[in-house]
Formats: C-alpha cells, sequence, structure tokens
C-alpha cells in the first residue's frame, strides 16, 4: 500500500462589503465580517482541498477551479472540495483523513467545530479535523485583517 501526505494552504483579507458572508468549513457564520474571494471563500475548504489535490501532483485549487472562471463565481467551497476529492479518487487513491488548523482572531469557532468537522468530512469522504488558534497579534492575521488555514492529508493506494 502507497501513503502519501498532502499540505494546503490558503488565506483570504476580510471584506467591506456588508453583504459578503462568511463561511468556514461550509458553515456560514452570519455574525462576523465576510472574506474577499472569487467562491465563497471559505479558506478551510480550500486549504483542505490543495493538500488533497497535492498528493495527486493536481495542482492546487487555484489552478483546477480558477477565479478568472465565471462558472466559479460564489462557488460553494464544499462542492470544491469534492470534487478535488474526486479528482484523486480517478487516481486510484482513498483520503484516509485530513486535519486543517484555522488562524483567526474572531468569529470563535469552538461552537462550530463540530458541524465544521462533519460538513468537510461529509464533502472528502472521509474524517476532517479543526482546530483553530488565533495570531495573537502578531502580522495580518493577528490584527484581524484576514483568516488564514493550514491543512495536511493522509491518501493511501493500493498496490498496483
Amino acid at each position: 500500500m502507497q501513503m502519501r501526505v498532502g499540505q494546503g494552504y490558503d488565506v483570504h483579507p476580510h471584506s467591506d462589503d456588508p453583504e459578503r458572508s462568511l463561511v468556514l468549513g461550509g458553515v456560514p457564520f452570519p455574525e462576523a465580517k465576510g472574506l474577499v474571494g472569487h467562491s465563497d471563500s471559505d479558506p478551510v475548504a480550500h486549504a483542505c482541498a490543495d493538500a488533497i489535490l497535492g498528493v495527486g501532483g493536481l495542482g492546487d485549487i487555484g489552478s483546477n477551479f480558477p477565479d478568472t472562471d465565471p462558472a466559479f463565481a460564489g462557488a460553494d467551497s464544499l462542492a470544491l472540495l469534492a470534487e478535488a476529492s474526486r479528482l484523486v479518487a480517478e487516481q486510484g487513491w482513498t483520503v484516509s483523513n485530513v486535519d486543517c488548523t484555522v488562524v483567526l482572531e474572531a468569529p470563535k469557532v469552538a461552537p462550530h467545530r463540530e458541524e465544521m468537522q462533519r460538513r468537510l468530512s461529509s464533502a472528502v469522504g472521509a474524517p476532517v479535523t479543526v482546530k483553530a488558534k488565533r495570531g495573537e497579534g502578531l502580522g495580518p492575521i493577528g490584527r484581524g485583517e484576514g483568516i488564514e488555514c493550514h491543512a495536511v492529508a493522509l491518501l493511501v493506494r493500493g498496490d498496483d
């Protein structure tokens, strides 16, 4: 059996558009300021997708779902994550698990963690765990200018 690890990262700045909703791990946070981006700008789903795509040598979320393509305007990032999982499955890979850390000053993730993990796991077809950390006032994330996420995915494939 082969095993590979993929690493993903994504970051988005906060938006000044009051109509922009914040989505993290597929869960809306209506009380919080949204993020700038072409899709729903979910950095958690994007980092998970990048980690998965990396295992298959399939580039990143931007090369598979470009922000220059109007078809992806406002796209549900969980659907993009599910498609990333499907693409690596075509190569014979199975996602074993994904672990991610979202870094933000606000809002609090803990009350939504279980729902985020459930939605992400459903999209991936494997367990996805979510942790949250603060930037502790350091850099743009610590100043509350945006949200970033780091993800690691383990994929397995049977012997050829």
